[in-house]
């Protein structure tokens, strides 16, 4: 009941200061308030140890151990059931008794909404900027480990999920670790676990999934319409009130409306980020072969980059793992939504996540910068330098690009706005009344965020987003004896034909084999 009140009165008070201050006086109080204890936050969470000269930090080896062991521990499940998955992404495997409130495309659109963004477009430019292009490789590495992290936890939170009077569906590590922990004799541990994940959940929400997102949003429409110039030049507040109406019109139906949504946006935008890649791609065909070469021998081989081997694949493993989110546990509340009576499929699906957004989007991004020669400026960073690198090619794509920005922001910011939601009803209990409050808290936090300089509030938003990992790395280490067992036999009755497909194209092709 304690951390209930806290917790209300901090955001209480975060809004009064937003809306009693201007804009500069805004800054200046919230970091005033917030720089110690995100300094403080940050020094534990991203605490880094020297080995040979390079800062490792903890917390990407613990993601990173995390998603290796559970690739060795359920057989290398990432590749094995990689093409079933698909048949289950196309619904190949529907049954429409079961519930839930939306399909598994849906699912993992959602979950990808709050994932393929500015990692994608900015973080592999960081990546490399830092670590040379031999950082790519280790970032395809991690993404492919981080696809057994997911299926585990996705697993887990259709099993333990709740299913509510009204046909909702309430699911994700609050929910497995409180009620999975708790058949294994571990209950107030459980719970206490679980409440320590809403809590950084709601912080991370609040921050690095909605006020971060609206502020790079707006930074890009200001860039792009003429800076000092611009319409929205000195009204960032409008900006920020559009996206918020937004948001809360799009979220009025929870997640059967944020689905809708981001199972057009997310294909459509993704669709034409990566299309854009290929053009580029195609046009210099000759030169993809010496890049891949460049991103494999400067993984093992780099020059002139501090660490050597070891600073390069720390590097990749960072972007990667804060790409993916694998082990994080957040993808695990979208995924809890979706229409099946089988754990196990949704865990499958989930194995794309990781895949569409590190390993595809990011190596496409990878190629181009690496292809147009864009990765040797050194004086240019993050977006700016994948915009460049694009730019050489086709003279308008940082046009597109920031669409492409604003677009990812609107979609993770729907994503959060559901895993916040759903982290304020575990901890105050599930009722329209304790939603609405917290979507109001949500849109009126986009307002906020298009106005500030964001500072320490995005620090410990991030110490809070990766305090998360740290909760559900625990649960899923003492959970995945069970979900092994559960995909033993899953593959038992799928070889016996005890599971079925669905779709007519099937039926009618295995009649026709027994015909």
């Amino acid at each position: 009941m304690m951390i209930r009140f806290m917790l209300v009165g901090f955001l209480l008070l975060f809004t009064k200061l937003a809306w009693a201050h201007g804009e500069v006086s805004i800054d200046t109080t919230i970091n005033s308030i917030m720089g110690p204890i995100a300094s403080t936050a940050v020094s534990i969470i991203f605490y880094s140890v020297t080995f040979l000269g390079v800062q490792i930090p903890l917390i990407v080896i613990w993601l990173a151990v995390a998603s290796v062991f559970f690739t060795f521990y359920f057989n290398f499940v990432n590749f094995r059931s990689f093409f079933h998955a698909l048949r289950l992404v196309r619904g190949d495997y529907v049954d429409s008794s079961a519930e839930g409130e939306v399909t598994h495309f849906q699912a993992l659109a959602t979950a990808l909404s709050g994932t393929v963004g500015l990692g994608n477009i900015a973080g592999v430019a960081v990546a490399i900027s830092h670590g040379g292009p031999g950082a790519t490789f280790w970032m395809i590495v991690v993404g492919l480990f981080g696809m057994s992290a997911k299926f585990l936890e996705c697993t887990l939170g259709v099993k333990y999920r709740n299913e509510n009077p009204d046909g909702s569906i309430s699911g994700g590590p609050m929910y497995y670790l409180s009620k999975g922990l708790a058949k294994h004799d571990m209950c107030g541990f459980g719970k206490f676990l679980a409440a320590l994940f809403s809590i950084c959940l709601i912080g991370a929400s609040l921050g690095g999934g909605n006020m971060f997102q609206v502020n790079q949003a707006y930074q890009q429409i200001v860039s792009v319409t003429g800076g000092d110039s611009s319409f929205f030049a000195d009204k960032a507040w409008l900006f920020g009130v559009i996206v918020a109406v937004l948001v809360g019109l799009a979220t009025i139906g929870g997640i059967k409306r944020i689905a809708q949504i981001t199972e057009v946006l997310v294909p459509l935008m993704g669709g034409i980020y990566l299309l854009s890649a290929l053009i580029i791609i195609f046009l210099h065909i000759d030169q993809v072969p010496a890049a891949f070469t460049t991103i494999i021998s400067q993984a093992f081989s780099p020059e002139g980059v501090e660490g050597g081997v070891l600073g390069v694949m720390i590097q990749g493993l960072r972007r990667g793992t804060f790409s993916s989110e694998a082990g994080v546990g957040t993808s695990a509340i979208a995924h809890s939504a979706v229409r099946t009576k089988e754990p196990i499929t949704e865990g499958m699906v989930a194995l794309h996540e990781p895949f569409i957004d590190t390993v595809v989007i990011c190596t496409a991004t990878a190629l181009v910068i690496v292809i147009t020669g864009a990765y040797t400026h050194q004086e240019v960073g993050g977006v700016q330098l994948t915009s460049m690198a694009f730019g050489t090619v086709i003279d308008w794509f940082p046009y597109l690009l920031a669409i492409a920005v604003i677009v990812f922001a609107l979609s993770t910011i729907l994503a959060y706005s559901y895993y916040i939601v759903k982290a304020s009803t575990y901890l105050f209990g599930e009722s329209s009344r304790n939603e609405l409050i917290f979507r109001l808290i949500f849109c009126g936090f986009t307002i906020v965020g298009a106005t500030l300089k964001l500072g320490a509030v995005i620090d410990i938003s991030d110490a809070m987003f990766f305090s998360m990992a740290i909760v559900n790395i625990i649960g899923l280490y003492l959970l995945a004896p069970e979900i092994k067992q559960d995909l033993i036999c899953y593959k038992r009755r799928l070889r016996s034909g005890g599971i079925k497909p669905s779709t007519s194209f099937f039926r009618k092709r295995e009649m026709k084999c027994k015909g």
